[in-house]
């Protein structure tokens, strides 16, 4: 579900913005405009002067009609956006066949529709683009008219020259094209994946405030549920065992007692700063919400925990344990039979590995494992998966957020995936103490309501 929204979100923002487009193209409008009225007032060459000013004209005019037709925020449509382009490279073909084909040291900007192309539109339409403009240039190199010089004719430039220049900018359509685009994708994926973890952090919190608000309310109905207490306890009392009302009394005691119970399971939901010493959980306490939703699986989860002292104590982080939930999730995906979780500590550190029977991480994704978009769907048991790899960099981000450090490896000859996290112990108990010490003195100066047996 986040991965469809993020990639939703992702294709409309990478869209060329009216504004964006409509100023570059009067940039070239403009840079026209000089170099047209240079040559033909200032150097004094001989050039199609008419035929140049309407190809400019027909650029003009669609700029005009392009911003007046739409507001300067609209993003345009793929399809759109790729017309536009074609028609700049097209039109920039023009003016060169009219000033000298390739000869015209201007043929260089032939990369410029390419590398807006490579930066906002698909792979598909910048190849398309990229092959306009090649045949532009493989026609003007052959075809075209006179290059402007004083005189007339007087500057023609040797065959193999111009061959020259047509395989440069050929080249240079392709690697500036496939360089650009790269350099955008992955700052796309960057991106994607940031909104991704913000998303995955914003569910969580709101979970969390739910959880917060059914123990703030746990807490108030707390007294008039004791009072109700108090009263069907004196009715019971004062009722005679076989008489008709007390069947009733016996119910609504029951029932009390029901919601008694169901209030002080509410209670414990509670996960922000205000819920004191429910904030606070142990070690094995946190392996064991990690696991619990993943023993349902048919993958046996196995949880181990050792160290030296006493047990490390943390703050419930929902950001946590949802990044150690993704790693065991991803575990259980690839593993044959078994995962384990085994937690130990220190006085100096606390670590958990995460450790699954599958057939490890293939080489080539085990360098670039954690970034965004690198997938290890193809490894699974049942090697299918549609996963775009953003589990395993929102998991690593996550923890990192937690002050842990991720170490993702092979277990060895006889297979397996490891995850390991390890956190300096001050670093992991950081917040516990200010929450003991808050949640005692809420305690202290709490009402206290006698409740009868």
């Amino acid at each position: 579900m986040i991965d469809h929204e993020i990639l939703a979100f992702g294709r409309e923002a990478r869209r060329l913005k009216v504004d964006t487009l409509v100023r570059l193209r009067w940039l070239a409008v403009t840079g026209q405009c000089l170099a047209v009225a240079l040559v033909k007032f200032q150097l004094g060459y001989k050039l199609p002067f008419a035929f140049c000013v309407l190809a400019i004209a027909a650029s003009v005019a669609v700029n005009l009609w392009l911003q007046l037709r739409s507001p300067a925020s609209y993003r345009l449509s793929d399809d759109f956006a790729f017309a536009l382009l074609a028609f700049d490279i097209v039109q920039l073909a023009v003016l060169l066949f009219l000033t000298g084909g390739l000869q015209n040291p201007f043929a260089i900007l032939f990369l410029a529709p390419v590398l807006m192309s490579a930066a906002s539109l698909s792979p598909m339409r910048t190849l398309g683009l990229g092959l306009v403009a090649a045949a532009c240039a493989s026609i003007l190199a052959r075809y075209h008219m006179a290059l402007p010089w004083s005189p007339p004719g007087g500057l023609d430039l040797p065959w193999m020259y111009v061959a020259g220049i047509w395989a440069a900018i050929l080249l240079g359509l392709a690697f500036t094209g496939a360089f650009a685009y790269r350099i955008a994708e992955e700052a796309r994926q960057l991106g994607d994946a940031l909104a991704a973890t913000e998303l995955v952090l914003a569910r969580e919190q709101h979970l969390s405030q739910l959880d917060g608000l059914a123990a703030a309310a746990a807490h108030e109905l707390g007294t008039p549920l004791a009072t109700i207490r108090l009263v069907a306890k004196e009715l019971a009392n004062q009722a005679e065992p076989d008489s008709a009302i007390a069947e009733d009394i016996a119910l609504l005691r029951g029932e009390v007692e029901r919601c008694r119970v169901i209030l002080s399971k509410l209670t414990s939901l509670g996960d922000d700063d205000e819920a004191g010493f429910f904030a606070i959980m142990s070690l094995g306490q946190l392996l064991e919400e990690v696991a619990g939703p993943d023993r349902a699986l048919d993958v046996e989860i196995e949880v181990e925990r050792s160290g030296e002292g006493t047990e490390p104590m943390c703050r419930r982080s929902p950001g946590l344990i949802y990044g150690l939930g993704n790693l065991l999730d991803n575990a259980a995906d690839f593993a044959r039979t078994k995962v384990s979780m085994t937690a130990r500590w220190t006085d100096e550190t606390v670590s958990i590995e995460i450790a699954d029977d599958g057939p490890g991480f293939a080489p080539d994704v085990l360098l670039r494992i954690g970034e965004p978009y690198v997938t290890t769907r193809g490894r699974g048991r049942d090697g299918e998966g549609s996963g775009l790899g953003l589990g395993l960099f929102i998991a690593k981000t996550l923890i990192e957020r937690s002050r842990g450090n991720l170490t993702l490896l092979n277990a060895g000859p006889q297979g397996g995936a490891v995850a390991r996290i390890v956190w300096a112990r001050e670093e992991f108990e950081r917040d516990v103490r200010s929450n003991t010490d808050d949640a005692a003195d809420g305690l202290t100066n709490a009402e206290i309501v006698p409740i009868s047996p």
